[in-house]
């Protein structure tokens, strides 16, 4: 697949997610909660996890933001959940490299969130992408998982 076909089809999958966000919602109930913003372009997010037994069962986002942050949460959200806590903070630590650039284990299929790629490009777009992962980093590390 060339280049522009490739930009286009992962411009085609955040635009998805931004306009169509998978656990868009709040979970109740002894959930989790983190609050997180990015100050410098004001996008914000309510993360809530359910955690048992050192498993993600459930997860759910409301904020407001750019399509990149959006869609982020909105994939993160799908690529945690089923997971352990030890995968899901491995899975955040993948997705960081990617944003910097760096190598990163390519043998994990990251699915949808391969599409957050290009953001590495734009530097001041990468604390967009990386907000709702730094909120569940916070909210698994508080907790003690």
């Amino acid at each position: 697949m060339s280049s522009n076909n490739l930009d286009t089809l992962y411009r085609q999958v955040i635009m998805d997610h931004y306009k169509n966000p998978r656990n868009k919602g709040i979970l109740e109930d002894g959930s989790l909660t983190i609050n997180m913003n990015n100050p410098t372009c004001g996008d914000r997010i309510q993360l809530t996890m359910k955690v048992a037994d050192g498993i993600v069962s459930d997860a759910k986002f409301e904020g407001e933001g750019c399509s990149i942050s959006m869609s982020s949460a909105s994939m993160m959200t799908q690529a945690i959940k089923g997971k352990t806590a030890e995968e899901a903070l491995k899975l955040s630590r993948i997705f960081s490299d990617m944003m910097l650039g760096k190598e990163y284990e390519d043998d994990l299929d990251l699915g949808d969130i391969e599409a957050l790629q290009g953001v590495s490009k734009f530097p001041a777009r990468i604390k967009c992408a990386t907000l709702a992962w730094k909120a569940m980093e916070k909210g698994l590390q508080d907790d003690g998982q």
